[in-house]
């Protein structure tokens, strides 16, 4: 493949990426109630699993051969934070705020397993569980409280970092991030990236288009692009002007 026809490829690669993404964050008034970690709740209070559980166990499942694919393609709150990128300066620093993330998820399994035992154990299965006419934002007040839940992930991201919702606060990405450490265990075959630290010249372009505002220069010079926190997007190997990192299909050495 030649030099333009590979950055060709590399440009529709992001692009779809991007659009996808788009989508996804228009689609909300549809999709909300089969993403969201409280419709879970409020389903498992009546003893219902909801469209969102579902989706969150096929994520999970999922991980353990694509990662967090879902969080850089599809995620319409993912999309929301890269929309409102250019506002932030900053990446989530190294440390505790990497971990929150994993107490709110415990926390939130905890408070599952309770609503559902008490409610006698799993009694139905709804998947449009919260939606009217196929649709999740039906009224005001519905509409109201998803503008308060973006304002909120807009102000964590803008005090935390690129994607501070993603790395600080998102119970998704810590039941992925489990599912791609089973996979590193067991070493599976799965979507990951390969750097090949003889071909970095150090730009650093990789790690500036890294939406999550990860090291991603530092990863290709240590020879190891494993990062709890990547959400193989291809960003980086799209960006990178000498393939230093090959993004695609492979076995854990």
């Amino acid at each position: 493949m030649t030099e333009p026809e590979k950055s060709k490829t590399v440009s529709s690669r992001q692009n779809l990426r991007k659009w996808l993404l788009v989508i996804s964050f228009v689609l909300l008034p549809v999709t909300l109630m089969l993403i969201s970690p409280l419709v879970i709740m409020m389903g498992a209070a009546q003893g219902i699993a909801t469209g969102s559980m579902l989706l969150f166990i096929a994520n999970f499942i999922l991980s353990l051969v694509v990662a967090r694919l879902w969080c850089g393609w599809l995620c319409p709150m993912g999309a929301w934070q890269e929309i409102c990128s250019p506002v932030f300066k900053h990446t989530v620093q190294e440390g505790w705020r990497n971990y929150v993330k994993y107490g709110v998820t415990v926390l939130w399994l905890a408070v599952l397993a309770y609503f559902f035992f008490s409610a006698g154990g799993i009694r139905a299965v709804d998947p449009f569980f919260g939606m009217e006419n196929g649709l999740s934002i039906t009224s005001s007040a519905t509409l109201m409280v998803v503008v308060v839940i973006f304002a909120i992930m807009f102000i964590v991201a803008y005090l935390m970092g690129r994607r501070g919702f993603c790395h600080v606060f998102c119970p998704v990405a810590a039941l992925m991030i489990t599912g791609r450490k089973i996979r590193n265990l067991a070493g599976w075959p799965a979507l990951q990236l390969r750097p090949d630290a003889s071909c970095c010249i150090d730009c650093k372009k990789c790690s500036r288009e890294c939406p999550m505002g990860l090291d991603v220069n530092g990863m290709v010079r240590k020879g190891d692009m494993e990062n709890a926190d990547c959400i193989l997007c291809a960003s980086c190997a799209d960006a990178c002007p000498k393939g230093a990192i090959t993004y695609g299909w492979m076995k854990k050495e």
